[in-house]
């Protein structure tokens, strides 16, 4: 019998996040308030015998409407994470890695980072590498800046390119309600148009989250935190997606709380006062503007096997 590893990884939404003026390596310095959500993706490793490495997407998967489109060559992340563990550790085990997708593809969630963290976690334990969560980051940097905050979960403050990581403890959880678009945006193609919206617009590298957020989100203080957040990338991605002002705008008439882009989007996060809350505003949206949606909740915890 073949031996199988599955772990699983969360999704995030960036609740907070600065962007600086690109650095002369393309990269975009930031500061970022990440939470990971209940939305999450899995992978699963198993062993095989002749060193191959190799992968495929679960029929499980939620979030590809078209399988056959679904890029499963040496680019994709869960790949290039398998072959960084094992050039890394020395291992010559082959491996079968298969997805299981939910995070909406290009959505702004990192649900790439969240595969990527899953297969490195997965492998690990199936090849028995041995490599501690610290370690696991450091490798995961070198694939996306989002792959270590997938590894570790919670909630915690980003700067850098988003891969220096101060951790948040919250005692209290927030439920959000996602609107779920039926296309992705390119991140690259975001932070371009953001370039170009700002100019010769001088813009000072951000080096800290503004302390009000933080304090707000630990002390869960639900009339402070929606006026606070924000996220630069927004002007960018509504200037591609235009139909993302009217999204929030209705999501704020239905109730919620606050509504700001996921990332570099084209997903809307919600930010409701309870579960109760976010599952009465998910079905307004639904039945009244037949907006997609999913309810979430976050803080959760990072990649691990299950």
């Amino acid at each position: 019998m073949s031996q199988t590893v599955v772990a699983r990884a969360p999704g995030k939404i960036n609740i907070y996040f600065r962007v600086g003026a690109p650095r002369e390596d393309g990269y975009h310095p930031v500061a970022s308030l990440y939470l990971a959500v209940s939305l999450f993706e899995d992978v699963a490793a198993t062993a095989r015998d002749d060193g191959l490495i190799t992968v495929g997407l679960s029929e499980d998967s939620t979030a590809v409407e078209d399988p056959e489109s679904f890029p499963l060559g040496e680019d994709n992340l869960v790949i290039r994470a398998a072959r960084l563990l094992a050039e890394h550790t020395g291992s010559e085990a082959g491996v079968h890695l298969e997805i299981t997708k939910r995070v909406p593809i290009a959505g702004g969630m990192g649900g790439g980072s969240a595969d990527a963290a899953a297969a490195l976690v997965a492998c690990n334990g199936l090849w028995g590498t041995g490599l501690n969560r610290e370690e696991l980051g450091r490798l995961g940097a070198r694939l996306g800046a989002d792959v270590p905050f997938a590894l570790s979960g919670g909630a915690a403050v980003g700067l850098g390119v988003g891969d220096e990581l101060s951790p948040l403890l919250l005692r209290s959880r927030t439920d959000w309600v996602l609107a779920l678009a039926s296309y992705g945006l390119s991140t690259p193609a975001v932070y371009q148009q953001l370039d170009i919206l700002r100019g010769d617009e001088a813009i000072e590298e951000p080096r800290a989250v503004d302390p009000q957020v933080v304090q707000a989100l630990v002390a869960h203080d639900l009339v402070l935190l929606p006026g606070l957040l924000d996220n630069d990338l927004t002007s960018a991605a509504v200037h591609l997606a235009p139909e993302l002002t009217a999204v929030m705008d209705m999501g704020r008439q239905a109730g919620a709380l606050t509504a700001l882009v996921s990332g570099s989007g084209p997903t809307i996060a919600l930010l409701a006062q309870d579960q109760a809350h976010a599952d009465e505003l998910a079905t307004v949206l639904i039945d009244e503007a037949g907006i997609d949606t999913q309810t979430v909740h976050g803080p959760v915890h990072g990649a691990q096997i299950i």
